[in-house]
């Protein structure tokens, strides 16, 4: 048991994201590697779910490009994460927003929270 604890904490980033739930709006940024070369690629969507728990937790972010809906899960311990900002928090009443996939245009939007400053 304590081996797997051992190589738990060793491939653990140790990086500290933000907190963000269903809804909100988030800036992904990860880094591709291209052969030798290597770059980071924003990715910018709505967190439709997060899912699992610990270091296994991962989140799907969903974005509209063009016309066409693109989906993308990101594993919260990745080391190719660099960074993680909150654009928008939304005002939703689910953790799963499974509905937004049939919604295209302005029904697809999400109420933004109002925080009293």
């Amino acid at each position: 048991m304590d081996f797997i604890k051992i190589a738990e904490e060793a491939f653990a980033t140790g990086k500290q994201h933000p907190s963000f739930k269903a809804g909100d709006t988030i800036t992904v940024a990860y880094r591709i590697t291209e052969g030798t070369k290597q770059r980071v690629q924003l990715y910018r969507g709505v967190v439709l779910k997060i899912s699992g728990h610990g270091d296994k937790k991962r989140f799907t972010v969903r974005k509209m490009s063009g016309t066409i809906g693109v989906e993308r899960i990101f594993p919260l311990e990745s080391p190719f994460i660099d960074s993680i900002e909150v654009n928008k928090v939304g005002k939703v009443r689910r953790a799963k927003l499974y509905y937004l996939r049939a919604l295209t245009g302005k029904k697809a939007r999400i109420k933004e929270k109002r925080v009293n400053a």
